[in-house]
């Protein structure tokens, strides 16, 4: 077991039989401080306002929608001013996030304690608490700090969200004789955010505050960077890359008109009609709509999104770290089996387990005990109990029985069939048995039987001549379904690393059982290693990671980021804080998890359910490739849209658009943008490798195909512009030319959509109603008046078709490269 360093220096002049003295605790005080986890930090509105201050989309959304309110658009500046809302929503959020964290921390310490001071128990608040203190806790008291257990009636304490330690841990009292040691044996040492299961205890306090183990988790949860997902680095950078074309575009035309002699209002109309065309205001509300449709999906799902941006991120994930305890398993000591001596049935050897087990204990394994025994288990009248403690290892009962006294004992295996008296084969085969149990990650324990005289003196326990009764062997047991859940990710590419603070033996097994490192994990233990450095390479390497420190958990998330993996960190407890901020996706329990683990992540599993992490998973994917056909929609719209709107009049015709047209064909594409790729997951994790690396948006081949299917919908736009200037009625052949162009953008719209969609989900109902309306609005001559466009014959409509025909053939690769 490991030892944890011995700070003699702040215990020189305190005495851990009287405690401190006033002046004592005064002078420590102004030393160490209060016994305070993290300083709290004052909430201030104007911090989170600078934070999303330094948002380029924010601004983005800003000029865009002063542009339009310039122009007259009221309706479209209010749409981009209430876009900018969930967005600052969201910024908000993550600083509060922050603070909420630590608070959460915070909450797990306990609020008071008995404490001896100046030779009398006083009941003080916790964060009073100064090394030198002497408390006493009882039976489900938080701790309050760091300290040595001096004394108690064989405590046991609940570890698992410190350490992930499923078992109840048991504590040795130490002995202060003489010289204050270097070191102390971590099975005297009880830590500040754990809890006393049974017994009570008094403790020598060491260390306070941020000094303590738990103090050490805020530090590096308080160090964490919560960085921008690879999606929102991606969209910020398109958007740029398309905000700087646009106004060197606008710059550009604007000059060129004005060197055609057109005059500065043509210029000005021009350069502003091209831009209301060019900039992408749609890019970061169309992001916001399907990043809102995502939090709701997932809430369907019974995954809570606490960071919308976390829904893009989820369905990259290529490596999952899990904690075992509460997340793989249940978080439960149960009896899973029984193997009783020849001539003994299951039942019988539970009833005598249950009468070894003092009544009013609160172990956990008593308590599996119990519930597993018959009714009429203990109904014999107790003469004597013998208790476990660390050394003694057993438990022992003598029981009225008839017109003798039953002996059962129960405990160690080891401890127990030294006790009794069977055959070397028989002590061989229960050797056997033993190995084979704790081999699969149970925690074995004995029982045996003696009868002794009537006469037998009740304060002696007997300590031999035994006949065992049989083992009994206690374990976790797997959540349902995550055996699947598991073996979908392993499928779908996805690796499963098991981080926990069990045994491991106890760890393999579990991993081996739901098929991690394909059933032969490989483990790492990191055993008395807590506080060393771990290789990375060694970290990275390994199926199931074992007796992991809070600081080493981190190290692997940061070990796989490093080697290109998207990372997902499931957990529960407070140990699990650190790592589930610094992984690209942090998934708390809902149910079992503390409110630490629950603040510090991105998600939340409301039914705690491993599955539900696939199923999010898999609408992550799904969203991810919904969002990359929405941004390849936008793109191939405008491209044509803006390099026609641009060359035309660079050639020096007339305006081919006029600022009516681009307000009409963008109430076209918003909705469009926003309605037509909104296809829902199947809830299945398909068989195919995530991402890894760098985060793309597009690749380049998805890049070469829009950038093809752009240049060819750019071409046809431009000939219908040609053929219907040429073709058109005399008078005004340009409103002829802008009549048919408008009709090929409209059909290559149409077009786009079909190709990137498959005519899955609402397609049909979006292109019959985008479809009806512009033909509608070209066709209808009441209409077409208002837009300055001529009603098209039967040969500019075949036309317009035909030209859109082969811009769908040339759009066809895209939709293959972006599957």
């Amino acid at each position: 077991m490991p030892s944890w360093p011995f700070p003699r220096e702040v215990l020189e002049d305190s005495n851990p039989l009287a405690g401190l003295r006033s002046e004592q605790v005064a002078a420590r005080r102004r030393r160490f401080g209060d016994n305070d986890v993290a300083e709290a930090t004052p909430r201030r509105w104007w911090t989170a306002a600078a934070a999303s201050a330094r948002d380029p989309m924010l601004w983005f959304l800003l000029v865009v929608s002063l542009l339009f309110l310039a122009l007259g658009d009221r309706a479209e500046a209010l749409v981009l001013l209430l876009a900018i809302v969930p967005l600052l929503g969201m910024d908000a959020w993550l600083h509060r996030r922050t603070q909420a964290s630590t608070e959460g921390l915070a909450s797990r310490l306990a609020a008071e304690a008995r404490v001896l001071r100046d030779g009398s128990w006083q009941v003080l608040p916790a964060r009073e608490l100064v090394p030198g203190d002497v408390v006493e806790v009882a039976a489900g008291d938080w701790i309050p700090a760091d300290g040595l257990v001096l004394s108690g009636g064989d405590p046991q304490f609940d570890e698992s969200s410190l350490t992930g330690e499923s078992l109840p841990v048991r504590k040795r009292a130490f002995e202060v004789a003489g010289a204050l040691p270097d070191s102390v044996d971590a099975a005297h040492w009880a830590h500040a955010g754990t809890r006393l299961l049974t017994g009570s205890a008094r403790l020598w306090i060491l260390h306070t505050g941020a000094l303590t183990r738990y103090g050490e988790i805020v530090r590096l949860s308080r160090a964490g960077v919560q960085a921008r997902t690879p999606l929102q680095q991606s969209v910020t950078r398109l958007v740029r890359v398309l905000l700087v074309a646009a106004l060197v575009l606008c710059l550009l035309l604007a000059a060129v008109r004005l060197a055609q002699g057109h005059g500065l209002v043509d210029a000005l109309i021009s350069a502003l009609t091209l831009a209301v065309a060019a900039l992408p205001e749609e890019f970061p509300v169309v992001f916001t709509l399907f990043l809102g449709v995502g939090v709701y999906r997932l809430a369907q799902r019974q995954a809570l999104v606490r960071r919308a941006v976390a829904v893009e991120n989820i369905g990259r994930v290529s490596a999952i770290c899990s904690d075992k305890t509460g997340t793989l398993t249940e978080g439960e000591l149960r009896l899973v089996e029984t193997v009783p001596a020849d001539g003994l049935d299951a039942a019988g050897l539970l009833a005598l387990a249950a009468r070894a087990s003092a009544a009013a204990n609160h172990d956990p394994m008593d308590r599996a005990i119990r519930e597993a025994a018959p009714p009429s288990a203990d109904r014999e009248e107790r003469l004597a109990t013998f208790p476990f403690t660390e050394e003694r290892r057993r438990e022992t009962a003598l029981l009225r029985g008839g017109d003798g006294v039953l002996a059962v004992v129960k405990g160690a295996p080891e401890t127990v069939l030294a006790m009794c008296t069977p055959s070397p084969e028989g002590h061989d085969a229960w050797r056997a048995q033993l190995h084979a149990l704790a081999g699969r990650g149970c925690k074995v324990i004995a029982c045996a039987q003696r009868m002794l005289p009537g006469s037998h003196d009740p304060a002696r326990e007997p300590d031999s001549g035994y006949a065992m009764a049989g083992l009994l062997a206690f374990g976790d047991p797997l959540r349902e379904g995550v055996r699947e859940s598991v073996q979908a990710c392993l499928a779908a590419g996805i690796r499963v690393i098991m981080v926990t603070g069990d045994h491991p033996l106890t760890a393999g097994a579990i991993a081996g059982e739901i098929g991690i490192g394909g059933g032969q994990p490989v483990v790492l233990s990191l055993e008395g290693r807590q506080e060393a450095d771990v290789e990375a390479d060694e970290l990275a390497g390994a199926d199931v990671i074992a007796r992991a420190a809070p600081a080493q958990k981190l190290q692997l998330v940061q070990a796989l980021q490093a080697r290109g993996h998207t990372v997902a960190v499931t957990g529960d407890g407070v140990n699990d804080v650190p790592a589930l901020q610094a992984a690209d996706i942090g998934i708390a329990m809902g149910e079992r998890g503390t409110r630490s683990a629950r603040e510090a992540a991105a998600i939340v599993l409301l039914d705690d359910n491993f599955r539900t992490l696939v199923n999010a998973i898999a609408e992550g994917r799904q969203l991810f490739s919904n969002l990359q056909r929405g941004f390849a929609y936008l793109i191939l719209v405008h491209l044509p849209l803006v390099l026609s709107a641009a060359l035309v009049p660079l050639l020096g015709f007339p305006l081919l658009y006029l600022p009516i047209h681009i307000v009409w064909l963008e109430l076209l594409i918003h909705p469009t943008a926003m309605l037509a790729f909104q296809l829902r997951s199947d809830a299945r994790l398909e068989r195919r490798p995530p991402a890894v690396g760098p985060v793309r948006f597009f690749s380049g081949r998805a890049w070469r195909a829009l950038g093809v299917a752009g240049a060819a919908a750019t071409a046809a736009v431009l000939a219908g512009y040609r053929i219907g200037s040429v073709s058109g009625a005399a008078g005004d052949p340009a409103a002829d030319g802008r009549s048919l162009a408008l009709a090929v953008l409209i059909l290559c719209n149409v077009a786009f959509l079909v190709v990137l969609t498959a005519l899955r989900g609402r397609m049909p109902q979006v292109i019959a109603a985008a479809g009806l309306a512009s033909v509608v609005l070209i066709q209808v001559p009441a209409l077409s008046g208002l837009l300055e466009v001529r009603p098209l014959g039967a040969t500019g409509l075949a036309t317009a078709i035909a030209l859109a025909g082969v811009v769908a053939l040339a759009a066809l690769p895209l939709r293959r490269a972006l599957d």
